[in-house]
């Protein structure tokens, strides 16, 4: 008999979640003379102004004789109650309206930031990559040895259907077609030439 006592009190415990500790000393310290009207998130007198759990388990504003008289004119008629009082009423009871706490301005700056500095992440590191780690070019990289390379495949005729001696005309010894991808014409004698 005793066991079933037992088993019937831990289930109503169970069934009731965090309520049997909702008025503990803990959170009386905590929440002060605020009035506990609710279950709350996680069974927790707490408060929090969000969408998915519109009613908090505390009211806002600690319980005043003002306050106190006007919940006592609003157990009546709502009708004698001004709209002053009906938002005094209000504003006890929560922060803010549903219009104002969704109308936040949003985590978008935030992220924008984030997003701009891993994009210039990768610039820093080249840039470090280029100061200390890399060294000078090869002289194969001077514009007067491009320019030689380049005659030396127009002269061996390399790719000649697809690649770039399809685009030389060798009657007027220049480019078929000058587009914005066009090289100079390597024949040119440029002053940098060896």
């Amino acid at each position: 008999m005793k066991i079933l006592k037992s088993r019937q009190v831990w289930k109503s415990i169970r069934c009731m979640g965090h309520m049997v500790g909702k008025r503990d000393q803990y959170w009386l310290d905590r929440i002060g003379s605020r009035e506990i009207v609710g279950y709350g998130l996680n069974g927790q007198p707490c408060y929090a102004d969000w969408a998915d759990f519109p009613f908090p388990a505390i009211k806002w504003k600690e319980t005043t004789p003002d306050i106190q008289s006007l919940n006592e004119k609003a157990k009546g008629d709502w009708r004698l109650l001004s709209k002053e009082e009906k938002k005094t009423l209000y504003r006890a009871n929560f922060c803010q309206t549903y219009a104002e706490f969704l109308n936040q301005p949003g985590d978008w700056p935030e992220v924008f930031g984030w997003t701009l500095v891993l994009c210039s992440l990768p610039i820093w590191i080249y840039l470090y990559l280029r100061t200390f780690v890399y060294g000078e070019l090869p002289e194969s990289f001077s514009p007067s040895r491009r320019r030689a390379q380049l005659r030396r495949q127009i002269d061996l005729q390399m790719n000649p259907i697809q690649g770039l001696s399809s685009e030389w005309d060798y009657e007027r010894m220049d480019w078929k077609r000058v587009t914005w991808r066009t090289p100079p014409n390597p024949f040119v004698v440029c002053p940098d030439d060896d």
